[in-house]
């Protein structure tokens, strides 16, 4: 019995999570994969009332007690700043030592996509992140704040550790999926301390990966060849910041945030899956949102948990709905979000 800590979060994650999770144990109960979920009502609501955004001893209870984490969008505009993000998003990631972000883009429509010319499945790449590390690490500091000689200082931090791990995942996620090409993307020439550590080391590493054609590429030519060529790629590795930027260009790429799963994996532990979208609360409560990248966000989480049969059901489903035209509004249809799930869990057999 696979066990599922569900924290459905804010905004239109209230109304797209709970299509998620139908159209997730309606795959998982055809494959023969039993799971079991257990909610959390961490976010903002809580915050709002307690002052915290989930208990301080949230991460002990989902190391002890379960597989996967399924969690939605978190923020609300009636709590100012970051502070709920950074209690329950940035505190599962760090408090879990979630160090790898996986991002997938795949074209599921031509019509979907900006760039001339390109149809179903020609746009098919993984953005690997390293998830704990780089600008993100919040090391460093503010001088003479408030003043005109104010000085703002942020760090970057690359261990041999945390480069290594992220980059030996993408390889083994390269394998494991049959997946041709690894790509780094880093920038050698011109960062000389933090591009050297990610060089060498992925040098060291694919080694260890014959099988696997790989090559590395500084950043800004990663991210003009993903517009102009994007089906160059397979699996792209980068450190933090970069690979927060290359995400939501690949996003963009395949028709946006509402298709956009990921995970946030810790390969020895237990993992967290997210869609990439924010709440819109400018939306939220009106039943329109697309639940799609939440939909993609628990077959990610059904292939970790080793129900490749259920996870590819869930794909196929979502694919076939979107070729039919039962699509909600940003994808160019006029279906509800309740609606769209219908149509997806309708195709699972």
């Amino acid at each position: 019995m696979a066990k599922i800590a569900v924290v459905r979060g804010d905004g239109i994650a209230n109304e797209v999570m709970p299509e998620a999770e139908e159209t997730l144990l309606a795959a998982a109960e055809a494959a023969g994969f039993p799971v079991e979920m257990k909610h959390f009502d961490w976010g903002s609501e809580r915050y709002l009332r307690e002052g915290r955004g989930m208990p301080e001893d949230a991460c002990k209870t989902l190391r002890e007690g379960f597989d996967a984490v399924f969690q939605g969008a978190i923020g609300d505009p009636r709590v100012p700043g970051s502070i709920v993000q950074e209690q329950v998003i940035m505190g599962v990631r760090f408090g879990l030592d979630l160090y790898a972000n996986i991002r997938p883009c795949r074209l599921y429509h031509a019509d979907l996509t900006p760039i001339k010319g390109k149809g179903k499945g020609e746009i098919d790449h993984v953005v690997f992140r390293e998830n704990t590390e780089g600008l993100y690490a919040n090391v460093g500091g503010l001088f003479k704040q408030g003043t005109k000689d104010e000085v703002a200082l942020q760090e970057e931090v690359h261990t041999y550790k945390g480069v290594e791990r992220v980059i030996r995942a993408a390889f083994a996620f390269a394998e494991r999926h049959g997946r041709k090409k690894v790509t780094v993307a880093d920038k050698a020439g011109g960062l000389k301390f933090a591009g050297a550590i990610w060089r060498r080391v992925f040098e060291e590493v694919r080694a260890d990966f014959p099988g696997v054609e790989s090559n590395a590429m500084h950043i800004d030519a990663v991210a003009m060849e993903l517009i102009q060529h994007p089906e160059k790629f397979d699996v792209v590795v980068t450190e933090n910041m970069f690979g927060d930027i290359l995400s939501d260009i690949t996003s963009a790429l395949v028709g946006g945030v509402g298709l956009a799963p990921s995970a946030n994996l810790n390969m020895e532990g237990v993992s967290m899956f997210e869609p990439v979208h924010g709440t819109a609360p400018d939306i939220a409560g009106q039943g329109i949102a697309n639940p799609v990248a939440a939909t993609l966000t628990a077959a990610l989480l059904l292939d970790h948990l080793g129900c490749a049969q259920g996870a590819a059901a869930i794909r196929r489903a979502v694919e076939e709905a979107i070729e039919a035209g039962e699509r909600t509004g940003d994808m160019g249809g006029s279906l509800s979000t309740k609606a769209c799930g219908d149509a997806i869990r309708k195709r699972l057999s």
